[in-house]
Parts: structure tokens; C-alpha cells; sequence
């Protein structure tokens, strides 16, 4: 995989305020049913780093299934996604006693500039039986179809073997303690929810993960993950943006 040479100053704080991973490759994002994070992964183009000699570094331009370096794993913060205006379609998740903290939001094939997104229009909508794979994962059922639609298209993997890559994803992240039965608002530093995630997970670095709010109140986790699932890797371009809050509100589970 081509990452950048260094990782600047940014990307070793690997804070994200309700940003996105980056630029799609293509031409124009298609709206559709999205319901976390506000569509994070539709927004318009960024402008890309420029290295030492001042060339854009892209690796090739490609939307063909696989060719991708490597996965983001987002995990919402529900109970804040549950105060943005898109909870009203969220359903089940955001009624009370739903109990729930970090979910899937989607697990993204992402290049180290850019990400391929719509890969196989034909592919479009996975089977019943491939949505029983995801049951768990999602928080509904319709973030599971849309997510294998925009991203799951470019795994290069049939809807049941993707379904099962983002299980596998999810395993490997462990969710520091402080947000597991979190049913008290809490407040932190973007830079502390990162130490916590990496506390948690021994081989996770600075660089290879982002921390994202919205309004100030926490949003979503990207772990850059290696496409074998077998490593967190650095990320530069995810890694870059970041809160510019000082503190974060965690509203609790409910």
C-alpha cells in the first residue's frame, strides 16, 4: 500500500470534527437513504495533500471491485447520532431503552487518497439471506443495505462474504470500558477518546484512527484497517481532519 512519506502534525492527532474520509472518486455522489452520520460518506470533494515536490500523490483512479488499500471502520456513538435531525429515521435505534452505544455505521474499502464508492450498480441490493449476516452489526437493517450498496459494491467480495468481513472488522476493535454501559453524560478531550481507543487496543497508533463529533457532542470513530483485517494501519488522509472542540459532551445509552 502507498502512504504518504511523514505523518504531519495532523495526522498524529487523528481528531475528526463531522468530517469525512475523504474525496470519492466519483465524479458525483448519488443521494440516497443514508441514515448516520448525515450521508459523511457522500460529501463533496476535498482538496488532496500535495507531497514534498508539490505533485499530487493519487494512486490510480479505479472503481473496479478490490482495488482499494484499505478499509475505515466507523463506528457511530448512537446516543449522539440520536441528536442530529437524521435520528427521525432511524427508528428502533433511538427509542428509549435501546441500549446502545458504538454501532456499525459501515466499514468503507478506501484508497490513501480518495475512496471508490457505487462500484457495481448491478450488485445493488443483497439477497435476504445475505442481510441475515448483518443482523447485529447495524443498527438497521437499511444502513446495512445502503452500506453495501455505496461501499460494499467495491469490496470485490459477494454481499454474504462482505457481511462477514465487517463482522470480522468489528472484532477487532475493542470499545474502551468507559463507553460500555455509559448511562451517564460524560465529557472529553478529543485527544482522551483517542488515548482511550488506543489504551484499548495495544496495537492501534496515532495516525491510524479519527475521533469525530458533531456540535461538540461525539459522532463516530474511523479505524483505518488493513484489507487482510489482520492490522490497524496508518491513514494520513483520514487521519488529518479533526474537532476543533475543545471538550466533547458523550450523551449517555438509554
Amino acid at each position: 500500500m502507498k502512504f504518504a512519506a511523514h505523518l504531519g502534525i495532523a495526522a498524529a492527532a487523528a481528531i475528526v470534527c463531522f468530517g469525512f474520509v475523504s474525496a470519492p472518486r466519483t465524479a458525483h455522489a448519488q443521494k440516497s437513504n443514508c441514515i448516520l452520520d448525515n450521508c459523511a460518506d457522500q460529501k463533496p470533494a476535498a482538496t488532496p495533500s500535495h507531497g514534498a515536490t508539490g505533485m499530487m500523490a493519487h494512486r490510480h483512479v479505479s472503481n473496479a471491485p478490490g482495488d482499494f488499500d484499505f478499509y475505515v471502520l466507523a463506528l457511530s456513538w448512537s446516543p449522539g447520532f440520536c441528536q442530529t435531525h437524521n435520528a427521525r429515521r432511524a427508528g428502533a435505534q433511538c427509542e428509549s431503552g435501546s441500549n446502545l452505544g458504538f454501532v456499525v455505521h459501515g466499514l468503507w474499502p478506501q484508497d490513501t487518497h480518495g475512496f471508490p464508492s457505487r462500484c457495481e450498480p448491478a450488485a445493488r441490493y443483497p439477497s435476504r439471506f445475505a442481510l441475515e449476516g448483518a443482523k447485529g452489526l447495524y443498527p438497521d437493517i437499511g444502513l446495512a443495505r445502503h452500506e453495501w450498496s455505496v461501499h460494499g459494491t467495491c469490496s470485490g467480495k459477494s454481499p454474504t462474504d462482505y457481511f462477514a468481513e465487517v463482522r470480522r472488522a468489528r472484532a477487532t476493535v475493542v470499545i474502551p470500558p468507559q463507553f460500555r454501559n455509559a448511562h451517564a453524560t460524560q465529557t472529553w478531550t478529543p485527544i482522551d477518546i483517542q488515548r482511550a481507543f488506543i489504551a484499548a487496543n495495544p496495537r492501534l497508533r496515532p495516525g491510524m484512527l479519527a475521533v469525530a463529533c458533531n456540535r461538540s457532542v461525539l459522532s463516530e470513530v474511523r479505524i483505518c484497517i488493513s484489507k487482510d483485517l489482520r492490522n490497524f494501519v496508518a491513514c494520513p488522509e483520514v487521519a488529518r481532519h479533526f474537532c476543533y472542540a475543545h471538550q466533547i459532551t458523550v450523551p449517555p445509552v438509554r
